[in-house]
């Protein structure tokens, strides 16, 4: 009777964490569809290289900076729910009403995309925490990865979708098409709103998934965990926004050099958001094998996908060639499926249940915080000397490697002490 109920347990976790993953899927449709071409819509309005980097910097130290704020709410309220749908709604709402700014409205396109990042902000700690109540039945790393996966579907449908909106659409001209495109993104925007809800009336209780700790386990900032959140604020530092990536891609392989054959006919304006759709689908496939494997190896996949990605701005900025334009884009996908998936399950494994949206507000708030700071300076570098950037993004993210080795070890000692090795500790 017990295994009956266990089973029928582990099959309700699974099925929330599909049904989420869906809603994930069209909010991911949504967003990541405008990131696709954002970068390209604020430098046809007449935003600088340095702009584009401050604002998509200052977007990422709101999404993650406010999301301590919105953490410790959490876990005080313990209204994952409304939280969660308030954040979803400025999110996915705010990203069609910049197909209403006008050509020379760029600094309003920039504030409606840090009122996103808002929304990313109010929804993330508690959108997490209530998946990872029932990734700790499933397996985190394999949970956030399945996570992930779908996300970047969805990631990938939505730039593939405005490549279509480009394809068809031969009326007025590119500044034009592209606010036509921010505006179908409402369709996928309204989809996730009520696949949310519905969400919200299938699983009303999601907390239940996971068991109730024995005693109250007070959030203290072990060593362990200092060194983690140092890893993953050198990683944040050098991974170079992709804003920028595209900025220089339409500048480079579309403008100045047009005249290349092999360029003209591979990356065009039009092409540009299925370069971004391809950088998901590998984001994708990285997170679901990189959760896999972090179940089974802990650390040292955060550790090898860290290694992978370290390189790839020399492809993208360094050689100006589209397979190795392909190659670099590819390895910053690996690197973004990678981070999402293990990032995340690292904090479940090292923060017990009662106060795990402030353990993911902490981790959060500090990955913005040097997303913000490396974005800007990134892109500041990007006028001064590219050379000087992609150094500055390789030994940044380098860098973080031998800090993930330093929590892992701290770690094992901490758990040795306690008589535990799961409790508080980075699974190994």
């Amino acid at each position: 009777m017990d295994t009956s109920r266990k089973k029928k347990h582990l099959s309700q976790a699974m099925a929330f964490l599909i049904l989420f993953g869906i809603v994930s899927l069209f909010s991911d449709m949504t967003h990541e569809g405008a990131s696709s071409i954002r970068g390209a819509y604020l430098s046809i309005m007449g935003a600088s290289a340095g702009a584009i980097g401050f604002f998509s910097g200052l977007g990422e130290l709101i999404g993650y900076s406010m999301r301590y704020v919105f953490g410790k709410l959490t876990d005080k309220t313990r209204q994952y729910w409304p939280i969660t749908i308030i954040g979803y709604v400025l999110d996915v709402m705010a990203v069609p009403a910049l197909a209403l700014v006008g050509e020379d409205g760029w600094v309003w396109a920039c504030l409606l995309l840090l009122i996103q990042r808002m929304g990313k902000a109010i929804k993330k700690p508690a959108k997490d925490t209530i998946m990872s109540f029932a990734a700790s039945q499933e397996g985190v790393g394999k949970s956030f990865g399945l996570q992930e996966l779908l996300d970047q579907i969805g990631a990938f449908l939505g730039p593939v979708l405005l490549y279509l909106v480009m394809l068809f659409r031969t009326e007025g001209d590119v500044f034009q098409t592209y606010a036509f495109c921010f505006a179908v993104l409402a369709i996928p925007g309204v989809i996730t709103l009520v696949l949310l809800l519905f969400t919200r009336r299938r699983f009303p209780n999601p907390e239940q998934f996971e068991p109730e700790p024995k005693e109250h386990v007070p959030f203290r900032m072990r060593k362990s965990f200092v060194l983690y959140i140092a890893g993953i604020s050198c990683f944040a530092f050098g991974f170079i926004d992709y804003s920028l990536i595209i900025m220089h891609v339409s500048n480079v392989y579309t403008g100045l050099a047009a005249n290349l054959a092999e360029t003209s006919s591979l990356v065009t304006e039009g092409t540009l958001p299925l370069l971004y759709a391809g950088a998901m689908l590998v984001d994708a496939i990285a997170a679901l094998v990189f959760g896999h494997l972090y179940d089974r190896i802990g650390v040292k996949a955060l550790m090898l996908s860290t290694l992978l990605s370290s390189v790839f701005a020399i492809f993208v900025f360094s050689i100006h060639s589209v397979p190795m334009l392909l190659v670099g884009v590819a390895l910053w996908g690996v690197g973004m499926g990678a981070q999402e998936s293990i990032l995340k399950a690292v904090v479940t494994s090292m923060v017990p249940k009662d106060c795990r949206a402030t353990g993911y507000g902490i981790f959060e708030c500090s990955f913005g915080i040097f997303w913000f700071l490396g974005s800007w300076i990134m892109g500041v570098l990007y006028d001064l000397s590219i050379p000087a950037m992609v150094a500055v993004s390789v030994i940044a993210q380098l860098l973080a490697i031998p800090l993930y080795l330093a929590s892992d070890r701290r770690a094992r000692v901490e758990n040795a002490r306690l008589g535990s090795s799961k409790t508080d500790g980075m699974v190994s």
